[in-house]
């Protein structure tokens, strides 16, 4: 899918990704954007104040249908209780995870010598996405003797 222009404004973003404008999507997307790296049930969790009754299985509606629209992408880090989502960047970059705390913050692009990327074999298989997440402990955890 194209990715939509840039653009700040929730609503103008779901026009011209082809979406419907909802109030239960306004504030996913929002809310999105100001948490980035965040499950569906912290999403949930956000938007309730906005929303009074919004259901957690809206919301993972929401986060599918703004997922499929390239409005937002999925993060699947190893170990993960859940999927976590963020506003999509239509860029190339990496996650790292702090593995006491949890906490994911965006990695721009390797540099230096490149992972591999490319299997060597694709046993006959379409390779949709490669992924590189570096696993650390972040200066906080580690400071409390976590690490």
């Amino acid at each position: 899918m194209t990715p939509a222009p840039v653009t700040t404004d929730p609503a103008d973003q779901l026009r011209r990704a082809g979406l419907r404008v909802t109030a239960q999507r306004v504030a996913v997307l929002d809310a999105l954007a100001r948490h980035p790296h965040a499950s569906a049930d912290e999403l949930h969790r956000e938007v309730q104040g906005s929303i009074a009754g919004i259901a957690l299985q809206t919301v993972h509606g929401v986060v599918g249908d703004l997922t499929e629209a390239g409005l937002a992408q999925r993060v699947s880090l190893p170990g993960a209780a859940s999927a976590l989502y963020e506003v999509a960047a239509h860029d190339n970059h990496h996650h790292i995870q702090c593995v006491i705390c949890g906490r994911v913050e965006d990695v721009e692009c390797v540099v230096g010598e490149a992972p591999c990327l490319e299997p060597s074999h694709t046993h006959g298989m379409r390779v949709l996405e490669a992924s590189v997440t570096f696993r650390a402990i972040c200066a906080r955890c580690e400071r409390n003797g976590n690490g």
